[in-house]
């Protein structure tokens, strides 16, 4: 399920940029269908809600749940085990995402797809802080299938453009996602168990 954070004004994001083909924030309708086709790809079972938000409210549920007082683009927020069939909660924030989207040359759709597939896999019980890279090749493997440019781990690890003469080059994006407290634990189990994404 997309949700649109009520305070997000859709005008702020129909300017054309220069660097970017197209700034508008797409449709509900169009995010859900690739909210689908990634939860499908990933293995992800059960209900994920997807909240578009401000860098206002991200910041305030970073600095809730993570202690960190600070805006960032992706926070994964895993549902705890139980009868109901939910998976977890993504919260995105729109202008981090247009912000990447100009670093990265591709539209705001392009970068809030990227940063969905990247909350997905956290969901999932990955987590490439502590892991041995196996969330970062899953993340390569998918963004592929899904045809997605360079995902978040990707462009951490790259090394920073150098200076020219001419002046700075753009940097890539050094955007982290976020979990909440309390990371399904039975999924990682479940995943390491299978061998499954190695």
């Amino acid at each position: 399920m997309i949700l649109f954070d009520p305070s997000l004004r859709p005008e702020q994001f129909s300017q054309p940029d220069s660097r970017v083909r197209r700034s508008a924030l797409p449709s509900a309708r169009s995010f859900t269908a690739f909210l689908r086709e990634a939860q499908a790809a990933v293995h992800l079972r059960g209900q994920v809600s997807v909240l578009l938000t401000t860098d206002e409210e991200i910041r305030r549920l970073n600095r809730q749940f993570r202690g960190k007082n600070k805006a960032t683009d992706v926070l994964s927020f895993p549902a705890e085990p139980g009868p109901e069939n939910l998976a977890g909660d993504l919260a995105i924030s729109v202008a981090t995402a247009q912000k990447q989207a100009a670093a990265q040359g591709h539209t705001l759709a392009t970068e809030i797809k990227v940063l969905m597939l990247h909350g997905l896999l956290h969901l999932a019980g990955y987590d490439h802080e502590t892991d041995e890279g196996q969330m970062a090749r899953r993340e390569r493997t998918l963004r592929a299938k899904l045809r997605l440019p360079l995902g978040l781990i990707e462009r951490a690890s790259a090394p920073l453009p150098r200076k020219t003469k001419a002046g700075p080059s753009i940097q890539p994006a050094r955007s982290r996602s976020a979990s909440a407290p309390g990371k399904n634990r039975k999924a990682k189990q479940k995943r390491r168990g299978a061998g499954a994404a190695r």
